[in-house]
């Protein structure tokens, strides 16, 4: 396997940024799903990603992660080299990926438990903390029903237990909120946000532009693969709302009412 080029070095053992990105690229084909991506996110941020549908975010997220080789770049967790050091860069981030296949043949709490073990943790300490987590998501009835037979927001929620349960330093959840019902949702940011008072990063992935304004202290927009703005919500958004600042930045808005035959007075 070829070795992934770095486009700079990032200074090591930098403890006020979570994750750094410098010259993040990769290639479907002939198409550039991420072109070139430098970013930086603070430690103890709660960043958000946004951008188009095929903007790269996914892309993005999962060379991050360590789910996916870039074609070129490099990508530090709290210093440690992605896919230099891939182990220990994998034990300081917790990952809830979009549309991910669960074991859902196995009980919730077996699922988390599971996750616990695979981590390295000891069996009483997993399961200890996987309790600790069901309770936390609401889940603490549905521990012994398999993961086959959860709603869509129950998988989401068993998903985010099995991304925390190992403790990371960095969250990176892509479309966390998706199919989870508002008073879940309530609760899973009131987790989220308890995690990075507690010194955690969060990077989420979301197409709710509110959401991120409320949720958020730090942004980022991407399309076409590259990030077009960076910085703290206020600088990013300026006099207007996100979502506003959002159109405006990615384009593509279309004014108009429709054919014709679509109105009825």
């Amino acid at each position: 396997m070829s070795r992934v080029n770095a486009a700079s070095e990032i200074p090591p053992e930098d403890q006020a940024t979570a994750v750094s990105i410098r010259g993040l690229r990769k290639h479907f084909g002939q198409k550039a799903a991420v072109d070139g991506i430098d970013l930086d996110v603070p430690s103890g941020s709660f960043f958000g990603l946004v951008g188009p549908n095929g903007a790269g975010k996914t892309t993005t997220l999962s060379m991050v992660t360590g789910l996916l080789r870039p074609d070129q770049g490099q990508v530090l967790l709290h210093g440690v080299d992605v896919w230099r050091d891939p182990i220990r860069a994998k034990s300081l981030v917790g990952v809830l990926s979009d549309g991910v296949r669960l074991f859902d043949r196995l009980t919730g709490q077996q699922l988390v438990e599971y996750a616990g073990l695979l981590s390295g943790m000891d069996r009483p300490t997993a399961t200890e903390r996987t309790l600790d987590l069901l309770r936390l998501l609401d889940l603490e009835q549905d521990a012994g029903t398999l993961v086959v037979d959860y709603s869509a927001g129950m998988t989401k929620k068993v998903a985010l237990a099995c991304a925390m349960v190992h403790a990371p330093r960095v969250l990176v959840l892509d479309e966390p909120f998706e199919s989870v019902d508002p008073v879940s949702a309530a609760n899973i940011r009131d987790i989220l946000q308890g995690f990075v008072r507690g010194g955690g990063t969060v990077i989420v992935s979301s197409h709710v532009m509110d959401l991120v304004q409320r949720m958020c202290d730090h942004v980022a927009v991407i399309t076409s693969g590259r990030v077009v703005a960076a910085g703290t919500v206020d600088e990013v958004r300026g006099a207007s709302t996100l979502e506003d600042r959002f159109v405006e930045l990615v384009g593509g808005r279309r004014v108009g009412e429709g054919p014709e035959w679509l109105q009825h007075s």
